[in-house]
């Protein structure tokens, strides 16, 4: 399943924060979110449960159906 990169890349940009911060809160390498941020890799699961925490600081309403599908 490819991830829509842009929902993802323009929530963590409109959060202003870098891919560097957001593999932080994952706690996974800048080079392995940056390669799941691209389509290259899956994020899994807890990882797009963290994500939808996240991003709800932008839209409560996020789901992670809206985020990734």
């Amino acid at each position: 399943m490819k991830v829509n990169i842009n929902k993802v890349a323009g929530y963590r940009a409109f959060l202003g924060m870098t891919q560097k911060e957001v593999a932080e809160y994952l706690k996974i390498s800048t080079q392995s979110y940056s390669n799941k941020e691209n389509g290259k890799r899956t994020f899994n699961d807890n990882e797009k449960v963290k994500l939808k925490i996240l991003f709800n600081q932008v839209d409560p309403n996020l789901t992670i159906d809206k985020i990734f599908f």
